[in-house]
């Protein structure tokens, strides 16, 4: 049902911060995660329960919209830690898998499948991700600054 004209539901962010809050603060108490307190994610990014510990998530990184960050892989019987750095974002149904680093300042685009690490301030896209721009500069939640043009001689 559309919101009408007028209205916004920007009067409810207070409801989300709070509940994202206490999901942060469960997922760290109870599960022993590693997310940072100025990080935030989606209601529906899934983070995973088999090897919690494994899951590190930097200052003001942002996980979108059902999002999976891995730090397992039963198959291969394996158990290791995925980390997320500092001002990144993560786009809606991307999938980190167990072992990768996504470096600070970077950003996953929405449905890229990572299996090797990113680095720093790069944009990975594609199944499997690919850096597709480096050298880029992030703001806080891996909102992309424009870029300033090279100085001219």
């Amino acid at each position: 049902m559309p919101t009408p004209p007028g209205r916004s539901l920007n009067k409810l962010r207070w409801l989300r911060r709070s509940l994202v809050g206490t999901k942060r603060l469960v997922y760290n108490r109870v599960w022993g995660m590693d997310i940072h307190p100025t990080a935030t994610f989606s209601l529906s990014a899934k983070f995973d329960k088999t090897f919690p510990r494994g899951i590190h998530v930097g200052e003001r990184s942002y996980v979108a919209l059902e999002a999976i960050v891995l730090a397992h892989d039963m198959t291969r019987a394996k158990k290791t830690h995925t980390r997320i750095g500092r001002h990144c974002f993560i786009g809606a149904g991307a999938i980190l898998l167990p072992g990768v680093t996504v470096g600070d300042g970077s950003i996953v685009a929405a449905g890229a499948v990572v299996t090797k690490d990113v680095p720093p301030a790069s944009i990975v896209a594609g199944s499997p991700a690919k850096v597709i721009r480096s050298g880029i500069t992030v703001g806080p939640y891996g909102r992309l600054r424009k870029e300033q043009p090279a100085p001219t001689a």
